[in-house]
């Protein structure tokens, strides 16, 4: 009889406190052109932790800037590089323009990045020359100077007051604190191999007609990843554009033991066959999240079988979720996909 009595008391001390542990899931959502697909520009994506920190990575021509309705509340702004389709040189003229292989897209002269940090008082993290010229940008659409992120305690704690920046280089850190959270997400910049140069479009016309003469562009300092440590233990590593480099396996997973991946799948960086190699064999995650896939890789949700998103997964050790847009996955500590996923 007491062993009843026992057992029934657990059971209902897990039903009660199943809600919070149901809570302590961070949310991936992308943000891409066509809601319920993997389109040929997708790469915004969404995260947000248990404690309410929500991070913006990789803006890209996915949104249709700072009045995008999908974006809710945005406390860090992450740029892994400059290109345009990362930076956001063009944004969608609507949700849902043009098909899903050719997105409908107008100019976005500030950036899609700048546009929605300065709409959002939300802060910037990237590295520092790139996110002096965002800072630039931000200061041109709100008129003024755009400040260092205030810190309390060595983290910063949103919301901001106003937009703000809070840059560093190549290994750098920065902690993020909800308002009275117990514990911080941690956000580092990581290496990525790639280019690094902005998009002609986003200069002014003197430095615009300077450079086209030799059919240049400014380089903003090293292309990055990221890995993020989010307060319920789960380790995202965001790739950024990238080929197969070493610190994928010292940095990446050696030292910050990053367990999900969300990987860029961009056929000018790295193939199928390379990119399976990053996954099984140096980096090692629990899962893998494919996305920026420069192809329509699925129609009506569903995988396209004759992919090149298809033939990674097709090689992959470990479970491929697909960015698609609008979709909230939900992950927790150890990189299970609890919702949402395919």
């Amino acid at each position: 009889m007491k062993q009843s009595i026992c057992c029934a008391a657990v059971f209902t001390t897990l039903l009660l406190a199943s809600p919070a542990v149901l809570a302590q899931h961070v949310k991936i959502t992308p943000l891409g052109s066509h809601a319920g697909e993997l389109c040929d520009r997708d790469r915004a994506t969404l995260f947000e932790d248990p404690t309410g920190v929500r991070i913006l990575y990789d803006a890209g021509h996915s949104v249709t800037g700072g009045d995008d309705p999908r974006l809710g509340d945005v406390h860090l702004v992450l740029l892994s590089h400059a290109h345009g389709d990362h930076m956001g040189d063009r944004k969608l003229r609507a949700l849902e323009a043009g098909a899903c292989e050719k997105v409908d897209t107008v100019a976005a002269p500030h950036s899609t990045t700048a546009e929605i940090a300065a709409a959002k008082n939300a802060g910037i993290m990237m590295v520092a020359p790139m996110g002096a010229f965002i800072a630039k940008k931000m200061e041109m659409i709100r008129g003024k100077p755009i400040g260092a992120c205030p810190e309390k305690e060595g983290a910063l704690v949103p919301p901001f007051a106003a937009s703000c920046a809070a840059n560093a280089q190549l290994g750098g850190m920065r902690l993020i604190r909800a308002p009275g959270a117990a514990a911080a997400v941690e956000v580092t910049i990581v290496p990525a191999s790639h280019d690094s140069t902005v998009s002609r479009e986003l200069l002014t016309d003197p430095q615009k007609a300077a450079l086209a003469v030799d059919n240049t562009s400014l380089y903003l300092g090293p292309p990055s990843g990221y890995v993020i440590k989010f307060t319920n233990g789960l380790t995202v590593y965001l790739s950024g554009d990238t080929g197969i480099h070493a610190e994928m396996k010292t940095v990446v997973g050696d030292f910050h033991k990053a367990n999900l991946a969300l990987l860029n799948l961009g056929p000018s960086a790295i193939s199928a066959y390379s990119a399976t190699y990053a996954m099984n064999e140096l980096i090692r995650p629990a899962a893998v999240i494919a996305t920026h896939v420069n192809e329509r890789a699925t129609s009506g949700g569903k995988l396209l079988p004759a992919s090149r998103t298809a033939a990674f997964i097709k090689m992959q050790k470990r479970p491929v979720h697909l960015a698609i847009s609008g979709r909230t996955m939900e992950f927790d500590g150890r990189a299970q996909c609890v919702s949402g996923c395919n």
